[in-house]
């Protein structure tokens, strides 16, 4: 099941539809007071959010998501207007999985949305470690020193995918291939604020996540069991 928090009532249903041709069950909310309730009867596997809503705005109920421990590994995009860079941020950094701009095309946003639920729903079984690093896969687990650290899925799917490919470069192109299952010219700044954002939260193991200027991304020396 899927929810969409969306006031417009033309773009709710044409995404309702959109995704319920795709074969997946949606909801559609024109206020964050109606997505609470649905949300505390049940969880959905998605949530799409608006962030210019009346009431409460779309980035607030992303904060509520991402603070309660029934909901806060809620695979989350953002469907909006609202198209800056400092928007695009802002969302990612609160713990937003993806972003995506009004006007959009269909067959993009299904793309998407179809590269987060499968992302969210990997049931690979493996444990990673790299120096303080630890990663359990079926644990949906991170840990740094012993202490653990709360990811989004995005961020986990990420370091899994660097994980994956221990000691290899990989390139913005790759990682959005197969972190987000699509590449559209001008997005890969997605990625670079997606490992911004996960070297923050890894605290004293960000240094783990090396930088290749003008290719990509390195992960080296984990075990993998």
């Amino acid at each position: 099941m899927i929810y969409l928090l969306e006031d417009d009532s033309s773009i709710r249903e044409l995404v309702c539809y959109t995704l319920i041709k795709t074969g997946e069950k949606a909801v559609g909310f024109s206020n964050a007071e109606d997505f609470r309730h649905a949300l505390d009867e049940k969880i959905p596997s998605l949530a799409i959010l608006d962030i210019m809503l009346p009431g409460d705005d779309g980035l607030y109920v992303l904060k509520k998501i991402r603070s309660s421990p029934a909901t806060k590994n809620l695979p989350v995009i953002m469907l909006t207007a609202k198209g800056t860079e400092f928007d695009k941020v802002t969302a990612l950094d609160m713990g937003a999985d993806d972003y995506i701009t009004k006007p959009f095309g269909v067959m993009e946003l299904t793309a998407r949305v179809k590269a987060v639920l499968r992302r969210s729903e990997r049931h690979d079984e493996g444990e990673y470690t790299l120096g303080e690093l630890y990663v359990s896969i079926p644990k949906h687990i991170v840990s740094v020193a012993g202490k653990e650290v709360v990811l989004t899925c995005k961020e986990f799917d990420l370091l899994c995918y660097l994980l994956d490919n221990s000691g290899i470069v990989v390139d913005r192109d790759k990682i959005l291939n197969n972190v987000w299952g699509y590449s559209f010219d001008g997005e890969s700044r997605t990625v670079d604020v997606h490992i911004r954002t996960l070297r923050s939260k890894l605290g004293e193991g960000a240094n783990l996540i090396e930088t290749i200027r003008g290719v990509g991304y390195k992960i080296g020396g984990a075990s993998h069991d």
